[in-house]
């Protein structure tokens, strides 16, 4: 089992930054891609942010220039750094990983998601 503790979110107001946290713990031969998802109210879950194990990239077109994912793989943590925030970005932030088991065997887990609210 793979568990994933988000940390950073909270209320900032419109141009500000915020910088969120998730740590992958447990039991897994590797960890894989890693990223972040956002769902607000009465929206669809969407993708925010990719980092392979490489640390190549993939950002929405949504939040390029403004946002920046990275990772520590020695840490098994991923981050989230967001500038110029917007009230658009309100919405619970979701840590994804992909965990690969001692049996090669990858799977997806989720954090429980941290509220970032963005007031104008």
């Amino acid at each position: 089992q793979v568990q994933l503790v988000e940390s950073g979110g909270g209320l900032v107001q419109a141009g500000g930054s915020l910088r969120l946290s998730c740590a992958a713990s447990g039991t897994f031969f590797s960890i894989n891609t890693m990223g972040w998802y956002r769902q607000a109210p009465g929206k669809q879950r969407e993708l925010v942010a990719l980092i392979t194990s490489g640390k190549r990239t993939t950002y929405a077109d949504s939040v390029k220039g403004r946002f920046t994912i990275s990772r520590d793989n020695a840490k098994n943590t991923v981050y989230l750094q967001m500038n110029s925030l917007k009230p658009e970005d309100t919405a619970v932030y979701y840590c994804n990983a992909d965990a690969v088991s001692g049996s090669l065997n990858v799977r997806a887990y989720w954090g429980q998601g941290t509220q970032v609210t963005v007031s104008s």
